[in-house]
């Protein structure tokens, strides 16, 4: 073959090269076409996850009994006091020693052990065994937290219920439902729950408390809160489905540390918009970006 021949199969090849780079890029532009072209957005997908259903009671510290101690024969003169309010005491300890008019003593002691919560006693007083009490005893250390709860949740409690008490500067304890009042106060619908307070912890008698009341426990899909629209006809959540927005109305349920429990209308695994938004609407194109859960 001549050169001539030569630079005419050249310039064909050539022509070839650039017929197939030609359609490639024709192709790729119409792969382009056909692309979402939407603004990149955080996903995640729809976990399980169990929520724990709860009751939230408010109240104060009390004793759960409040022993009084007195003299048993009027006229007796206080000599000497031995303990004060806040005093740790065992039974049988003494408390005050006082004196008869014809002479001698007589020995005042605890019935039972405790933290003595009040006294009267004062030297060269006279004690009743009728008027206040020489000493009051929170006896064997035990108290309740007494709250006032709403009927539509009284209903929920039953004795043996675990509870978590945040109380006002004693930090946080443990507490076991002891009774529920069978009534309710009939102008304010609320009724008594009385929480027993586990442990040895020394504790302020009318301090404020919060008891949060484990009820129950509910599993299933759950989406953070963010995650969720409110319009005037329910809950809404915006999933990702072949990178377009598709709105889903759902039924939500428990709430808890910024997760939110779905109920219906959403499916484990579902790709979720991670911060819904007005600005996302049905079908928009998107480029949808796994955050973690």
């Amino acid at each position: 073959m001549g050169h001539s021949g030569i630079a005419v199969m050249a310039r064909r090849l050539t022509l070839v090269a650039a017929g197939l780079v030609t359609l490639a890029q024709a192709a790729s532009a119409a792969d382009d076409a056909n692309a979402p072209k939407g603004a990149a957005v955080s996903v995640l997908k729809a976990t399980k996850a169990c929520f724990d259903n709860t009751v939230e009671v408010s109240g104060m510290v009390l004793a759960r009994d409040e022993t009084a101690v007195r003299p048993e024969r009027p006229g007796l003169k206080v000599a000497d006091v031995m303990v004060d309010p806040g005093d740790s005491v065992t039974a049988g300890q003494n408390l005050a020693r006082l004196t008869p008019p014809e002479g001698g003593s007589i020995t005042i002691q605890a019935p039972v052990a405790g933290i003595i919560l009040s006294s009267s006693a004062t030297i060269g007083a006279f004690a009743s065994g009728r008027g206040e009490a020489l000493f009051t005893i929170v006896a064997r250390n035990e108290y309740d937290l007494v709250g006032l709860v709403p009927s539509a949740d009284l209903g929920k409690l039953a004795t043996g219920q675990t509870a978590r008490i945040r109380i006002v500067g004693a930090g946080e304890v443990d507490g076991k439902i002891r009774r529920v009042a069978p009534t309710v106060e009939p102008n304010s619908q609320l009724g008594q729950a009385f929480i027993g307070i586990t442990g040895n912890t020394r504790l302020l008698v009318n301090s404020f408390g919060r008891a949060v009341i484990k009820i129950g426990q509910s599993c299933g899909v759950a989406v953070p809160l963010t995650a969720i629209l409110y319009d005037p006809e329910g809950t809404v959540v915006q999933v990702v489905r072949a990178q377009r927005v598709e709105t889903k109305r759902v039924d939500i349920g428990l709430m808890a540390s910024g997760q939110v429990e779905i109920r219906d209308g959403l499916n484990e695994g579902d790709v979720v918009v991670a911060r819904a938004g007005a600005l996302l609407r049905e079908g928009d194109p998107v480029r949808p970006v796994m955050a973690s859960n």
